[in-house]
């Protein structure tokens, strides 16, 4: 299989805390990979320095095996990977339509002006299409600020696949979202990215909806990948259970 993401040596330290510690992963073209953790594990530390927007104290981070180190997360952006936000990063007093078009003139234009028409035929027509893959065309025409949680979550999705990404990273994607709503939700997400054929990263805290969607999981703990494999076997790991998911080994954690 193709790497298209590597971070090598990876660490992140804010004063004497340590954030992130030597993490070395290979992500592969296809895949979808599941990360969890808890709370201050390294999880979104991790996301925040692929993407871009937190710089590492050291290592190395390579996408289609190009280094990527100290790229602004616009050019991590155009490079290929795109990423959407635990809470999502929408205009609310905007349309939803107009959140689309705001999305698609600036995949378009490298420099977009304020002064060029954001409104056109085509450029409608691309988030007419977008809207449409991701069945929330009833919404187009609705301020954000009205439209539900769930459906918020949808459109910074589709917002961060305007640019036809290679690889998407997705933080808590069913944060905020009703249990009723997350499967059809992240249903609706996973049959999206396999008909781009894009490979999705994604943070997740619910691991009904980890065991099933992804085809492999990190596990963080204390800055530290824990654990690296496929979901029965991370999953069924003891220092997973103890320190992650809470499972049959959590007690001796808590009585030391």
């Amino acid at each position: 299989m193709n790497c298209i993401l590597e971070t090598q040596g990876l660490c992140k330290e804010f004063g004497a805390v340590t954030a992130a510690k030597d993490v070395n992963v290979r992500i592969h073209k296809g895949e979808v990979v599941g990360v969890i953790g808890s709370n201050g594990a390294g999880k979104t530390t991790f996301i925040n320095m692929v993407t871009g927007y937190l710089k590492p104290s050291r290592g190395e981070i390579l996408f289609n095996g190009q280094s990527i180190l100290g790229r602004t997360p616009r050019a991590i952006t155009r490079a290929g990977m795109a990423r959407s936000f635990q809470v999502a990063q929408l205009f609310p007093q905007l349309s939803v339509l107009d959140n689309l078009l705001i999305a698609v003139s600036a995949a378009q234009s490298p420099f977009p002006s304020l002064l060029a028409p954001m409104r056109n035929a085509s450029r409608i027509a691309q988030a007419d299409a977008i809207l449409a893959e991701f069945d929330i065309s009833r919404w187009r025409d609705t301020l954000v600020t009205a439209v539900p949680q769930g459906v918020r979550k949808l459109i910074d999705i589709a917002m961060a696949l305007i640019g036809d990404p290679q690889m998407l990273l997705l933080d808590e994607p069913t944060s905020g979202v009703s249990a009723e709503e997350k499967t059809a939700l992240m249903d609706t997400v996973m049959r999206v990215v396999a008909q781009h054929q894009v490979t999705v990263l994604f943070v997740e805290h619910d691991m009904d909806v980890v065991r099933r969607y992804v085809s492999r999981i990190l596990a963080f703990y204390s800055g530290e990948v824990l654990a690296d494999g496929a979901p029965e076997a991370v999953l069924a790991n003891p220092r997973v259970q103890e320190f992650v998911t809470g499972g049959p080994n959590a007690h001796k954690r808590a009585a030391q």
